[in-house]
C-alpha cells in the first residue's frame, strides 16, 4: 500500500515507518519537521500534501507530548485530526488508522471494553482530554474504513515512561504519585506492531494494551526501580472511578494481536 504516516517523527512514527517499509509498503512521512514538512494546523497545506501524495491509507500517529503540555495535545487531537481527515476524504482515501487512548472511559468497576462509553461528563481538567479524544474518533469514523487504536499508557524508549523520560524526572523530584488509580500499560513496540496490523483490521475501536491492568501503588514503584529513581511512598485513598484500566480481549482473541510484552512486570526490563 501507499501510506501517508502522519506523525512520522514521533516516538511511534520513527519505529513504524521502517516496519511498514520492511513489509513492502511505500511510506510517506508527514510531520512538522518530517520528510513531508507540514504544520497540521495549516488546513490548506495539509489538504495539498495529502492530495499530492494520494495515499491508499492514512496512519494518524500525531501527538504533541514532548513538553508534557496536555492542552496542546488535546488541540492537536481536535484541530489537527479534523484537518487531516478532511484532506484524506477529499483525496479519496478509504482507510484511516488513528491513535487514541484507553483511559477515556467512564467510571466503572471492571477494566473497560470497547463497548464502554467514553467519560463525556468528566470534570476539568480531564474533560478537555476526553472531549478531544471523542472529537478525534468522531472525525476518523467519517472514513469508509477506520480503526481507532485505544493505546494504553506507553512506556519504553522515547516515551514519558523511560529511564530518561518525563515521568522518571517527575519521580526523581517526588512528583509521581503511587496511588490506587488503575492503568493499563503498553510497550511502545507493541503499539507499533498494532498500528501496522491495523491496516488490515476491520472497522472499529480497539483497546491496545497489555494483559495486566494495575494500580499505581503497584506498578509505579516497579517503574521507578527499573528507571533507577527513588520510588514514592504509596498514596492513601480510593481510586478515581474512571481509573479502571482496559480489557484487551477483543484484540487478542478476535484480531490475533498478542503483545510481545504481555505485562509491565517484565516489560520494564527494556527501559
Amino acid at each position: 500500500m501507499r501510506i501517508l504516516l502522519a506523525g512520522s517523527t514521533g516516538v511511534i512514527g520513527r519505529r513504524l515507518a521502517p516496519l511498514l517499509t520492511a513489509q513492502g509498503h511505500e511510506v510517506i512521512g508527514l510531520a512538522r519537521n518530517g520528510p513531508l514538512a507540514v504544520d497540521v494546523f495549516d488546513r490548506d497545506a495539509v489538504a495539498a500534501a495529502v492530495r499530492d501524495v494520494r495515499p491508499d491509507a492514512v496512519l494518524h500517529q500525531l501527538t504533541s507530548l514532548s513538553t508534557g503540555d496536555r492542552a496542546a495535545n488535546a488541540r492537536l487531537r481536535r484541530v489537527g485530526t479534523r484537518n487531516l481527515v478532511d484532506a484524506a476524504l477529499a483525496a479519496g482515501v478509504r482507510r484511516i488508522v488513528a491513535q487514541s487512548i484507553c483511559w477515556a472511559y467512564e467510571p466503572g468497576a471492571e477494566p473497560a471494553t470497547e463497548e464502554s462509553p467514553l467519560d463525556l461528563h468528566a470534570v476539568e481538567p480531564r474533560q478537555a482530554s476526553v472531549a478531544a479524544v471523542a472529537a478525534l474518533e468522531s472525525a476518523v469514523q467519517e472514513a469508509p474504513e477506520w480503526v481507532a487504536l485505544r493505546y494504553g499508557t506507553l512506556y519504553g524508549p522515547g516515551t514519558w515512561y523511560a529511564r530518561d523520560g518525563l515521568m522518571a524526572r517527575f519521580a526523581a523530584a517526588g512528583q509521581l504519585p503511587a496511588d490506587a488509580d488503575v492503568a493499563s500499560l503498553l510497550h511502545v513496540d507493541d503499539a507499533v506492531a498494532a498500528a501496522a496490523a491495523a491496516l488490515e483490521w476491520p472497522t472499529g475501536t480497539v483497546n491496545v494494551c497489555d494483559d495486566e491492568p494495575a494500580a499505581g501503588n503497584v506498578w509505579v514503584p516497579a517503574f521507578c526501580a527499573a528507571a533507577g529513581v527513588p520510588a514514592p511512598a504509596p498514596t492513601e485513598g480510593e481510586r478515581n472511578g474512571w481509573a479502571r484500566g482496559a480489557n484487551n480481549h477483543y484484540a487478542r482473541k478476535h484480531l490475533g494481536w498478542v503483545p510481545q510484552h504481555p505485562s509491565w512486570r517484565t516489560g520494564f526490563s527494556t527501559l
